[in-house]
């Protein structure tokens, strides 16, 4: 069987993996052997965080409304209850948005959801 020595296609393979992991600290971005390892771990990282960042601002939602929410004296789940019952569209980005940049409108809405609450 003949030996292969893959010309280009090595070096190719090996500078790409090192100039995934430019940046990166001591061995990590000059060692092939290192920088691959750490290129796979890191793009586990990065696929697991992209899932991450949704729960994460899911949550920061929550706290934001849920601030503002206490302010006009009612909790969270009560105002998401009372929006829902009255057939509001809206969704926690746009209400935590709401929230910091506009109270006005978000005591509007406050109001709306203790006014579906009550006829419910």
């Amino acid at each position: 069987m003949p030996r292969v020595k893959r010309g280009p296609k090595r070096k190719n393979k090996r500078s790409k993996t090192l100039a995934l992991a430019k940046g990166y600290y001591g061995t990590k971005s000059k060692s092939y052997r290192m920088a691959k390892l750490q290129v796979e771990k890191s793009l586990v990282y990065a696929y697991r965080d992209r899932k991450a960042k949704k729960r994460d601002f899911r949550g920061l939602w929550i706290i934001r409304i849920n601030a503002a929410a206490r302010e006009h004296e009612i909790s969270y789940s009560r105002l998401v209850d009372g929006l829902k019952k009255a057939g509001s569209e809206i969704n926690r980005k746009m209400l935590a948005e709401l929230a910091v940049s506009d109270p006005a409108a978000f005591g509007h809405l406050v109001g709306v959801a203790k006014q579906a609450l009550k006829t419910a």
